[in-house]
């Protein structure tokens, strides 16, 4: 997919930026949207001169006001009219949820810049991004039980592994619309900033990654933390670190970083990771919608 309708895929040397692009509608959620963005996923992920993906939303007022409750299609926002017999079919899978379970496959870091407004699935799509920022006018809500249905987008995986399953409890259980500082105090989001600063910390963020670091350290580095926290025990995390610090240290980044490190000067790792990731990885079974 090339020409996108409902989302813009910028690149600036190693820093590419998605932006949700219905500002005439508060960049509301569709099934559009979702294909673009993981099509945009694909790409990122595919371009090997990318090292870091900042998200954000158009204009000023909104990151994304949720799904679109009023679709230019007339369809029902939330699932299909269609009646099925087995919930194992395709068409009951959840358009957030195939988003955030594609971002959570991402190798290149995700920055969430959130620039409004982000209920709904506008706030469980940036949870599995892996920092956050706000605007200081940001708001979210993970309004569901307000809508007389559930948390989507696999957020009561993300959620509680963010904030704690207390403080998700209770945002998901309320309904209610919250302010930046209380994403803050809540341990949602990193940081708050002035709109007029609100991307130019989030590139800052991305050039830090992508001006100081190994690309195929930060892709495993970016696995390990999200999936090997959900284990029964910690040998699992100790067997995949050993590999891992094994192959690496035998690799041309690690040469390259210990050589700039004792030459005191700025890193260039050759590693790619397309083509360079270690042999064992993926180490895990992907499941299957069923």
């Amino acid at each position: 997919m090339s020409d996108y309708t409902q989302i813009l895929l910028e690149k600036d040397g190693p820093v590419a930026t998605i932006t949700l692009n219905r500002p005439e509608k508060m960049n509301a959620f569709t099934r559009v949207m979702m294909t673009e963005i993981i099509d945009a996923l694909d790409n990122t992920d595919a371009d090997d001169d990318v090292r870091a993906v900042i998200v954000t939303g158009s204009g000023d007022r909104a990151f994304c006001a949720g799904a679109d409750l009023t679709p230019d299609d007339g369809s029902r926002p939330f699932s299909s009219e269609t009646e099925v017999a087995d919930l194992s079919d395709e068409i009951v899978r959840d358009g957030g949820g195939r988003l955030t379970l594609r971002m959570f496959q991402s190798t290149k870091p995700l920055i969430g810049a959130c620039n409004g407004v982000a209920v709904g699935v506008g706030a469980t799509m940036q949870l599995p991004m892996d920092i956050r920022l706000a605007s200081d006018n940001a708001k979210y809500g993970f309004v569901f039980a307000r809508r007389g249905i559930v948390p989507e987008a696999c957020s009561s995986w993300f959620l509680p592994r963010l904030v704690g399953p207390q403080q998700a409890l209770e945002w998901c259980m309320t309904g209610r619309v919250f302010d930046a500082e209380e994403a803050l105090g809540g341990g949602l989001i990193r940081s708050i900033h002035p709109i007029p600063d609100l991307m130019d910390v989030a590139r800052g963020l991305a050039h830090e990654i992508a001006d100081n670091t190994s690309a195929i350290s930060v892709a495993m580095t970016r696995a390990m933390l999200w999936r090997l926290p959900s284990g029964d025990h910690p040998m699992m995390a100790h067997r995949v670190d050993s590999r891992s610090i094994y192959m690496l240290s035998r690799g041309k980044d690690a040469r390259e970083g210990v050589a700039s490190f004792l030459e005191k000067r700025e890193p260039n790792y050759p590693g790619k990771v397309s083509q360079d990731m270690p042999e064992f990885y993926p180490w895990w079974n992907e499941p299957e919608y069923e």
